[in-house]
């Protein structure tokens, strides 16, 4: 990996490699839209590239990719892609990402450069750091609001928690799809 790139990625730089973990948690709505819990392994990659410049904004990020299987699966029950940026003069951490459901995510929160936790959230009707479905899932299972904490435990091992909060039609209470696992580097 290029060391110089790296050190330009901020909380970033810890996450670049290749990771797998086999520990997750997966909480979601059910086939009937209720809830189901599963037990996951997944394997993530981040390819550090940059700069790329928004005129006097100056971003490094991370090719991101992501693929999960139940435990005891061959297909993969879950997959996105995306980056990940760090504008360093602003000290923002983004999060850009596509399920292949058709949901897309701009996440984004303030970090310290040297941050070995750090929060990342997007609102549905946000300008900013928001969150856009397709007609479905806006009509039946609408994303109102996404927030992530990473916690880097080393060089070799870091973990997340995920809230993704769904208006489900025909449901008062806002359901919480929670994912949380701890992944290590394999590369």
């Amino acid at each position: 990996m290029n060391d110089d790139l790296i050190k330009h990625l901020g909380p970033l730089a810890a996450l670049a490699g290749v990771w797998e973990g086999d520990k997750g948690d997966d909480v979601a709505p059910s086939d009937d839209r209720g809830t189901e819990r599963n037990k996951f392994r997944e394997r993530m990659t981040f390819e550090p590239f940059g700069p790329t410049m928004n005129h006097e904004q100056r971003l490094y990020g991370l090719r991101y990719s992501t693929v999960a299987w139940r435990i005891g699966e061959e297909a993969p029950f879950h997959e996105e892609t995306g980056y990940w940026l760090w504008d360093p003069d602003a000290k923002q951490v983004l999060r850009c990402f596509i399920v292949p459901r058709g949901v897309t995510v701009l996440a984004g929160g303030t970090a310290e450069p040297d941050a070995k936790t750090f929060e990342l959230s997007a609102e549905a009707g946000s300008d900013t750091y928001g969150i856009c479905s397709n007609k479905f899932l806006d009509r039946e299972f609408k994303t109102v609001r996404y927030e992530l904490t990473v916690t880097v435990h080393g060089p070799d091992s870091f973990s997340y928690k995920e809230d993704t909060q769904l208006r489900i039609k025909g449901q008062k209470d806002i359901f919480h799809h929670t994912d949380a696992n701890r992944v290590n580097r394999v590369r």
